[in-house]
């Protein structure tokens, strides 16, 4: 799958709207927005669409980048939002397994199923299970923001370490988040999953963008790829357009032949604009899109001291023509450790402990018989940015060789059944997004009220990233680009009326 933008080669001078970055977000407030009749310009750095929720290609091997499971309120935002035809094709993953030293077992992930569960296979009283699921769903953004999603669990189970287990380490591979952070936001995600389980998109991450973009399109929605903005413009206070760098980063990806992109048209331009929304990184936008010095000291604190979140590393397995995957063994989604409990840095250490395994099934491809898995653990961006290059390159090895010993257990042989392994690490996510730190969740919560206040600070610049953990993962990211895309369309009206 190409893509290939024809009907944006010609750029305009001016728009109503630059969007900076394709990540979820960014691409569906472009797509609202055209679709209200504002004149929109989406702008990516990368030769592709996506941010971290892309894919990419290794001869005939085609990978998704991270794991994809949302919440069933996906099928809602992109029937709304994008088409019915995106919507349809999001389907249950109905397997999900857990195996460590304290519990195995196999869930469909909701609630009903959770219940039962914590009831027969912890111990815990029908009453209790109730009343937490009840709190967790009831958290709101103006919930309390001091108790810690540790004291939520210890109020309804403590001393259980396994129940915080189970109830803990998917979220956190889906946010970032930790036992240290604020209850709701491990509430409104964890409540958005019990709804009714663990969906994906089936067809792979390559037609689902191409879907994407097909609807950005017909929205008459202009597309820029390879071509990274250097500097948003501000005048008295206010976003009057962006500066594109004259030259994209020189990324060499053997998936283009091992050359790098040709230069956009709008290479080294200034497009005039009267609103900027940003997909890129909170701290990256503030300080190096916009510049610390157009903002006032308070908001400069209050955004330095933003936490950036974890980033994490990623092994890609593709298995011979032939070679299948036991599917009562794996089941769809597979969160190991061998660890003696759950405890974030753990989960962020080099020393490997705990692996997410998302496995890809012919019929999360209908038209293939290829069977693929995606293996993902939580890191730390310093543990890999200041290796030298051979330390990387053996460091990259270590993660795929230590990667197939766990998986051995699951998939027995499974050297001599692989065709392709590639590995990725926060290193490559910061090259390929520009996320500080190769962010993956973006920021902590702390992050989101900066981001949603950056309007007040500089009329005309908005913000929609993973930010604040309850925006982060696939639906999150699809729902805050929705609020911003409407926070946009009222500014723009606004200028509208004072100018009649």
């Amino acid at each position: 799958m190409t893509e290939s933008v024809e009907k944006t080669e010609r750029y305009s001078e001016r728009y109503d709207v630059v969007v900076i970055g394709s990540g979820l977000a960014g691409m569906t407030a472009a797509n609202i927005l055209g679709r209200m009749g504002h004149k929109v310009l989406l702008a990516e750095r990368h030769y592709k669409l996506g941010g971290l929720a892309t894919w990419f290609r290794r001869g005939e091997h085609i990978f998704d980048v991270s794991l994809h499971g949302f919440p069933v309120g996906m099928i809602k935002s992109c029937r709304r939002y994008w088409n019915k035809e995106i919507a349809d094709r999001i389907v249950q993953l109905p397997r999900i397994k857990f195996d460590n030293p304290q519990f195995s077992l196999t869930t469909t992930f909701n609630r009903e199923d959770f219940t039962r569960l914590l009831v027969e296979k912890f111990g815990l009283s029908l009453e209790t299970v109730k009343a937490f699921f009840d709190e967790a769903r009831e958290q709101t953004h103006y919930a309390d923001e001091t108790r810690t999603t540790r004291e939520l669990f210890d109020k309804y189970f403590p001393n259980r370490p396994d129940v915080a287990r189970l109830l803990m380490e998917p979220i956190t591979y889906a946010n970032g988040s930790t036992l240290e952070d604020p209850a709701l936001t491990y509430g409104i995600v964890f409540s958005n999953f019990m709804s009714k389980g663990v969906y994906t998109f089936q067809g792979g991450t390559d037609l689902f963008v191409k879907m994407l973009r097909d609807e950005l399109l017909r929205n008459n929605v202009d597309i820029a790829l390879n071509a990274p903005v250097e500097r948003v413009l501000v005048e008295n206070g206010r976003v009057v357009g962006v500066k594109f760098a004259e030259r994209p980063p020189q990324v060499v990806s053997p998936e283009i032949g091992g050359v790098t992109r040709a230069v956009s048209p709008l290479a080294g331009r200034v497009v005039q604009t009267k609103t900027v929304l940003s997909n890129a990184n909170l701290k990256g936008t503030i300080f190096n899109l916009v510049g610390r010095e157009f903002f006032d000291k308070e908001f400069v604190a209050q955004a330095e001291a933003v936490r950036l979140n974890n980033s994490s590393v990623q092994v890609y397995i593709a298995l011979k023509p032939g070679e299948t995957l036991d599917e009562d063994k794996c089941g769809d989604l597979l969160f190991t450790s061998v660890a003696p409990e759950f405890r974030a840095d753990w989960l962020l250490s080099r020393n490997i402990t705990s692996r997410t395994y998302s496995f890809y099934y012919p019929k999360t491809r209908p038209g293939t018989d290829r069977y693929y898995i995606v293996a993902s653990s939580n890191a730390n961006y310093e543990d890999w940015a200041n290796l030298s290059d051979e330390a990387y390159e053996t460091s990259k090895r270590d993660l795929i060789e230590t990667t197939l010993d766990a998986l051995e257990k699951y998939v027995p042989g499974i050297r001599s059944k692989i065709a392709y392994v590639e590995a990725a690490t926060p290193k490559t996510f910061r090259e390929y997004t520009d996320h500080w730190l190769g962010a993956s969740f973006g920021t902590k919560y702390e992050g989101l009220a900066v981001s949603r206040t950056l309007h007040e600070k500089i009329a005309g610049l908005f913000h929609a990233g993973s930010v604040g953990i309850i925006m982060s993962g696939w639906l999150g990211a699809v729902n805050y680009g929705v609020i911003c895309a409407n926070d946009l369309d009222a500014y723009l009206v606004g200028i509208t009326a004072q100018k009649q």
